[in-house]
């Protein structure tokens, strides 16, 4: 669903990696305040996305695949989420009751309108910008 806590803190993680430095878990998770475990898991996500990448051993950790120059919210919250709706009726296959021969209803429409501003909205900027601001 939408902007989760996993969400939040995985912008939170990028902003961590943000200078181009390889940082491990244990520092990005004391540093951003996210406990350890949680850190974890969305930079597994984050490297299945391949927005982050992993260095394995004495030397390891994080650190970004690209600059956040060319990163934006949409690119986290699809890394880490496989769908972003604003209410479950926009969800492929949801059955609403208000929806009539084929036609849904008004209210659904009204939410697909402020969905597509939505994810218009995510991509605009890109996290250098809004780190920057």
């Amino acid at each position: 669903m939408f902007i989760s806590r996993e969400c939040d803190y995985s912008v939170r993680i990028i902003r961590e990696l943000a200078d181009g430095t390889k940082k491990t878990a244990e520092d990005i998770s004391t540093k951003e305040r996210i406990s350890y475990q949680f850190s974890y898991k969305i930079l597994k996500k984050l490297e299945n996305s391949g927005l982050v990448r992993v260095y394995r051993g004495v030397q390891g950790g994080y650190a970004l695949t690209k600059s956040v120059d060319s990163i934006t919210l949409y690119d986290v919250f699809t890394a880490i989420e496989d769908q972003i709706f604003i209410t479950a009726c926009l969800q492929s296959g949801f059955d609403c009751p208000m929806n009539k021969g084929g036609h849904p209803c008004t209210v659904h429409r009204e939410f697909m309108r402020l969905q597509d501003i939505l994810m218009s909205g995510m991509k605009e900027k890109t996290l250098a910008e809004i780190f920057n601001e």
